[in-house]
């Protein structure tokens, strides 16, 4: 299918290759576009403008900063693959920040170690950043009053030649599902409108669905719109795959046919369309690309050079299955025909090479073996055949397309390379075959070809292995790291050493000073794999300078580090940052997530262990209160039980607070003590400060009387007022006297003369 053009003031790459004129002698462009790029220039890598701090930038190795919402996922992490793959070719370090310009405090997380930020997705705050003052490059959005280039995938001529294909096909019913809050998708939907408008289809606005995001669960919500109109449309187009893949599971559950019923058309051209059954009819393009040309961008206005603000595009091709009606195979893309005066076996291994790269040209003067070295062995292994050459062993063919899964693990493309080959019959060379039989060549070709499919078959297994043990070493590391994080001590989780089980190298953990200001994060734990010196915890530094140079590993331009500055963050709190640096970190950070998940985990265990904290303060609190209780209690009741002499005879034993065992006991001693110190006949227990007497209390107070009669002494009960007194009807006092008062029981003692 024919794409359409670039519009909305979008530069394709052939315009964007005329506005760069005389900027110099260009580097390629890696097979991203074609022609020139300003920026690229050789030689040409210092910052021109002035300052200090521009002259700092300039003194040291160059850092490309990315600032991404997300790192896993097949997108996010293809994307900052790209970046980083350009950025390592120019001898760049690449630091990528989880965050968006709208989290950004000014000064901004590593501010003054980057040469150029480059922004993925985010559109909120964008404009302060562009006031920075370093170089700006968006991806996948367009702000044009950030005043800065940016890179978008051909949306709209992706959508049109996904509609225009199911216009084909014979369907005028064709819906459209997606995420409106993201830019792409509406540019794909002013797309979609547009090319129903240009072939005289209206608009209906009951088959446009929305949803709340970009995944297969925004698929399902779409689909139960769909269902709500079933009968009503006969073709989809969605903005991405997930979407897409999301809703044919739906759709497929509630017995629609796909094709039969619903013809469908995604967009992104992910791993899974191609598995999915039926397969995904979709635009591929490559986000990888998306990445690769940010970073050249960039690396333009490092440069010095004048770029202009205006939008480049990444190419796209429609890449045609099942879901839409088509055959699979029959849909794989031909390609161009060859160009005059090129040599046929040279065309044809340019034709296999671009057939794996698509929707990525390969770049002019490129040959193809520098991007599959195997292409010249597979196609002397075909020429051997068709002519009764020297064999091509087996080994080498399955060598080379272990290389080509590596470019391209889509099967059909893989086959449809091996169809290119037939043309090489027509090559000067195969003059030989018409002198043999037609059969004996025929049966050497298919040897060989069964052979090529059986390497085919072979490395895509291979691939689809090394997959599963990839996905299981990261599923194994994912459990240890949350095993570690969530079952040991917090100060284990702070030291990093979890991060053994990681592909991580180094790493470093900043926890902001004042959560607050976020101005300077505190040192806590910094990790080497194989060990060697780290800094004892506690050094401050400012965010702007986060991770500190001295602390980061060695790094040249023939070896440029990936640093990635992850968030740390919990429900109650933001902890601070942890930067990691690992080569193959953004490899496995697939839709299964990988050091986001571990940066939250590791939040979750600070917040774990300052609750564990917490706990443990307040528990030393509630520990020495008691003890102080205790301490006070004792003293209360040495205080509570003192033995007054009154009057000849007479002793005083005023009780205050509450009455037990225990103090029993020391009241039973206490008298017994004081009528044996003084020959007291007489022990007035004052009970008028006792809160509550019952019967466990008047059962200890007989006790009190029966050991004070054994000295010859009796026991009088002091402040029992009249309630009182009506609870101890029914207890057993023995020979205990009662009274109201003091008073009254120094009027009954008190001899005549003392009254």
């Amino acid at each position: 299918m024919e794409n359409g053009g670039p519009s909305g003031g979008a530069r394709s790459p052939e315009q964007w290759s005329e506005a760069a004129g005389a900027a110099g002698q260009g580097l390629r462009s890696d097979g991203l576009i074609r022609g020139r790029l300003p920026g690229l220039a050789a030689g040409r890598l210092g910052l021109t403008s002035a300052g200090d701090a521009a002259a700092g930038r300039a003194a040291r190795q160059r850092t490309i900063g990315v600032l991404s919402p997300f790192l896993d996922g097949f997108y996010f992490s293809t994307v900052l693959n790209g970046i980083h793959a350009a950025a390592r070719r120019r001898g760049h370090r690449t630091i990528v920040v989880r965050s968006t310009p709208a989290e950004l405090r000014a000064p901004s997380l590593a501010a003054d170690q980057v040469d150029a930020w480059i922004v993925v997705l985010g559109t909120e705050g964008i404009e302060r950043l562009a006031r920075v003052g370093v170089p700006l490059v968006t991806v996948s959005v367009h702000v044009p009053e950030a005043g800065c280039p940016s890179v978008l995938p051909d949306n709209r001529g992706g959508i049109r030649s996904a509609v225009l294909h199911l216009v084909e096909h014979g369907h005028r019913r064709i819906a459209f599902g997606g995420h409106f809050g993201e830019y792409d998708v509406r540019e794909r939907f002013a797309s979609y409108q547009a090319t129903l408008a240009e072939v005289g289809i209206p608009l209906d606005p009951g088959l446009v669905f929305g949803c709340d995001n970009n995944w297969y669960s925004g698929g399902h919500a779409i689909a139960e719109g769909m269902l709500a109109r079933r009968g009503e449309l006969t073709a989809a187009v969605f903005a991405t795959d997930k979407n897409a893949l999301g809703a044919m599971m739906s759709l497929q559950a509630a017995g629609v046919r796909i094709p039969e019923d619903v013809a469908v058309v995604g967009f992104d051209d992910i791993v899974e369309a191609q598995s999915f059954e039926p397969p995904l009819t979709t635009v591929r393009q490559s986000f990888e690309q998306l990445g690769r040309m940010a970073c050249d961008l960039a690396a333009a206005q490092l440069a010095g050079e004048a770029v202009p603000p205006d939008v480049v595009l990444t190419s796209n091709t429609l890449s045609v299955r099942s879901s839409c009606g088509c055959d699979a195979v029959a849909g794989v893309v031909g390609g161009e025909d060859i160009a005059p005066g090129e040599e046929l076996g040279a065309a044809v291994a340019r034709r296999m090479v671009e057939l794996l790269l698509v929707p990525r040209p390969l770049p002019p003067g490129e040959p193809p073996a520098a991007v599959w070295p195997g292409v010249t062995r597979v196609i002397e292994g075909y020429v051997a055949a068709l002519e009764g050459g020297v064999r091509v062993p087996s080994a080498e063919i399955d060598r080379a397309y272990r290389q080509a899964v590596g470019l391209n693990s889509d099967l059909a493309t893989l086959q449809a390379t091996l169809r290119l080959l037939g043309r090489l019959r027509d090559r000067d060379g195969a003059r030989r075959v018409r002198q043999e039989s037609a059969d004996v060549v025929e049966a050497r070709v298919d040897v060989f070809l069964e052979r090529a499919r059986l390497a085919i078959s072979r490395a895509r297994l291979e691939a689809e292995r090394e997959s599963t043990r990839q996905l299981g070493l990261l599923v194994e590391t994912n459990h240890d790291v949350s095993l570690t994080l969530l079952g040991g001590d917090h100060r284990a989780a702070r030291s990093l050493t979890w991060l053994e089980v990681t592909p991580v190298v180094w790493s470093c953990l900043g926890l902001w000073e004042d959560p607050e200001s976020r101005a300077r994060l505190v040192i806590s734990g910094v990790y080497r794999r194989g060990g060697g010196p780290s800094p004892a915890p506690g050094g401050r530094c400012p965010q702007e300078v986060f991770p500190p140079a001295d602390l980061l590993p060695a790094s040249s331009p023939d070896d440029p580090l990936l640093v990635t500055l992850l968030p740390v963050r919990s429900f109650q709190r933001d902890w601070g940052v942890l930067a990691i640096v690992g080569s193959r970190f953004l490899e496995v950070a697939g839709d299964e997530g990988t050091a986001a998940m571990w940066a939250t985990l590791l939040g979750v265990a600070l917040e774990r262990g300052a609750l564990m904290d917490s706990l443990s303060a307040r528990h030393a609190d509630l520990q020495q209160a008691y003890e102080s209780e205790r301490a006070l209690s004792a003293t209360v009741r040495e205080l509570g039980c003192p033995v007054i002499p009154l009057l000849a005879g007479v002793l005083l034993v005023p009780l205050i607070g509450s009455l037990d065992g225990g103090r029993a006991q020391q009241v039973l001693e206490k008298v017994v003590e004081g009528v044996s110190r003084h020959a007291a006949t007489v022990v007035l227990l004052d009970i008028t400060a006792v809160p509550a007497v019952d019967a466990q209390v008047a059962h200890a107070l007989g006790q009190v009387s029966r050991a004070a009669a054994l000295l010859g002494a009796r026991v009088a009960l002091v402040g029992v007022r009249p309630e009182l007194a009506m609870r101890l009807i029914d207890v057993d006092l023995g020979n205990l006297s009662t009274y109201g008062t003091l008073a009254a029981a120094l009027a009954r003692l008190a001899p005549a003369e003392a009254r």
